[in-house]
């Protein structure tokens, strides 16, 4: 399989913007909201709409990429309902066992007024406000949905379809671009980032649909957004 000269060129400026454009503006942005959320109420309100609205349209542009490529359709991003392997349940299980066994952990630290390195790295996208809850909420399922679509579906399919790559190698390409998309949090969060990345490539492997990986990556990042304590240095800061 080759991409046509359109879906290649598409591809590759969807792979730039990931891999350069996104990260940065993301960083900027979020320092942006740390220094000024304190003084501007809305702040936090405009860039989670902006971080959705770039998400759905990076989610676009991979469906469109998939409607000009004539050896793409929907099943090769994941886009199919599958009857899951017999082992799925129990690497389901597993995936949300180290989950629940990370977060007592990082309860642990928190209750003994130790900083939780994961918390620190996105402590500024914690919502204060009722209004600021139904946003994070917002952007957990959009980025549950858009970014399994865009880092899993599509990049696989272009690294093993564009480039040739084996599966497993198209897999590690698109998961170090999708940890590079949250610079932002630094180096501790980016390894948490790598780590339930992993686990997603690989349940999306196995299973062959992105069905399953993107409703636990939406309840992960509805989780860590809507009930992760803010850090102790943060709490007067709600304004």
């Amino acid at each position: 399989m080759s991409f046509t000269p359109v879906a290649l060129v598409l591809s590759a400026a969807l792979v730039c913007h990931l891999t350069v454009v996104s990260p940065l503006l993301g960083k900027r942005s979020y320092d942006r909201l740390a220094r000024t959320r304190a003084q501007d109420p809305t702040v936090y309100r405009r860039m989670t709409t902006l971080w959705s609205a770039e998400l759905w349209a990076l989610a676009g542009a991979a469906l469109l990429i998939v409607a000009v490529e004539p050896s793409l359709d929907a099943a090769d991003i994941g886009l199919v309902v599958k009857e899951p392997p017999a082992d799925t349940l129990g690497a389901v299980v597993g995936f949300l066992g180290a989950a629940a066994v990370g977060a007592l952990a990082f309860r642990g630290l928190a209750a003994r007024g130790k900083p939780v390195p994961t918390r620190q790295a996105f402590a500024h996208l914690l919502p204060r406000t009722v209004a600021e809850h139904w946003y994070a909420a917002g952007l957990s399922v959009t980025a549950g949905v858009a970014e399994e679509i865009v880092y899993r579906g599509l990049l696989i399919a272009a690294g093993t379809g564009a480039l040739g790559l084996s599966t497993e190698t198209a897999a590690f390409l698109a998961l170090a671009v999708f940890v590079a998309g949250h610079l932002y949090q630094g180096r501790r969060g980016m390894l948490m980032v790598a780590l339930v990345g992993l686990g997603l490539t690989v349940l999306y492997l196995r299973t062959g649909s992105l069905l399953l990986p993107i409703l636990l990556h939406a309840l992960i990042d509805l989780r860590g957004l809507l009930l992760s304590p803010r850090p102790r240095e943060l709490v007067g800061q709600a304004g």
